[in-house]
């Protein structure tokens, strides 16, 4: 059963988390795998605990200007 975690910034309202675990699974199901063994966990974490660049997501400045990330 494959078990897959996707980590993104927090805010994925629920249209988009469905539409992500469909997304997922439809890659197992292609590959032959039965949807119904295909587990998708969602980890939402703050842009403040996520860095990039060596800077917080949430402080994040590219080109000189704050980028809204």
């Amino acid at each position: 059963m494959p078990i897959v975690h996707a980590y993104m910034w927090e805010g994925v309202d629920d249209e988009r988390a469905r539409k992500i675990i469909a997304g997922i699974t439809r890659v197992f199901t292609d590959l032959g795998t039965p949807p119904e063994a295909v587990r998708v966990i969602i980890h939402e974490i703050p842009k403040s605990r996520w860095g990039m660049a060596g800077q917080l997501a949430s402080e994040r400045q590219v080109g000189g200007e704050k980028k809204n990330l």
